[in-house]
């Protein structure tokens, strides 16, 4: 049984992608991050960056104690050698799957992260941040679109961890000020992972667990979300 502390953002439906393709049983434990469920010493005793998603693996491979993870990458490599699907067991497939899984991690997670931030939450229009993170924005898709021109999916032919972890962060592309319609190759790799029984079973878990998402974000929810410092609200 896996344990999967969560609050339906882009970093959390990765995880419940995998866990939907896999059919791996697990609990939803939700962490209300606008209400500051993540500073929380019980969750924090696990992800102590005070970031969800996280797990709790209470069956891992050999046995022995739990094993608690967090950061989303690290979420779907451990269990893609868990289960041994969605990542290459050769050399070479596995390194195209890691490089693209971290390059979402580095790059197209953060930068469109800060594209919302800006565009939607910044208390104050600051033009140049706003067309600074638009821009890069784009330029993460056009890299996507070129990269999936000759191939089915992020990392070759076959659905991997890599696509699930960039997926949820294309979702919201009209808030980030994109067109699909630019980026052909990753439209057409957008709508077939949309299509695909376990994104639709994932993305329906989200109103399950909070009842307002969707809705625009609370002023109480990104006093605690916004602008966080080494004390902990």
């Amino acid at each position: 049984m896996i344990d999967l502390y969560y609050w339906p953002t882009p970093n959390g439906h990765k995880v419940t992608m995998f866990l939907e393709e896999v059919g791996l049983p697990y609990t939803i434990k939700p962490v209300n991050i606008g209400a500051g469920d993540q500073f929380k010493p019980d969750f924090l005793s696990i992800a102590p960056n005070n970031r969800m998603p996280a797990i709790v693996d209470h069956d891992p491979a050999g046995g022995g104690e739990p094993v608690a993870l967090f950061e989303s990458g690290a979420i779907l490599l451990y269990l893609a050698e868990k289960t041994g699907r969605f990542v290459p067991a050769d050399l070479r497939g596995r390194a195209e799957v890691l490089k693209w899984l971290f390059w979402q991690m580095g790059g197209l997670g953060p930068m469109l992260g800060q594209n919302h931030h800006f565009t939607q939450y910044a208390p104050e229009k600051i033009l140049y941040a706003i067309e600074r993170y638009l821009k890069e924005t784009n330029r993460l898709y056009g890299v996507l679109d070129h990269r999936l021109a000759d191939r089915a999916y992020v990392a070759g032919s076959d659905y991997s961890i890599a696509d699930m972890a960039a997926y949820p962060w294309i979702v919201p592309w009209e808030k980030q000020g994109q067109t699909l319609d630019d980026f052909p190759h990753l439209k057409r790799w957008f709508t077939a992972i949309a299509e695909r029984p376990a994104t639709k079973a994932a993305y329906a878990r989200a109103p399950e667990i909070n009842p307002d998402y969707g809705k625009t974000m609370s002023d109480d929810a990104k006093k605690v979300m916004f602008g966080q410092t080494a004390k902990r609200v």
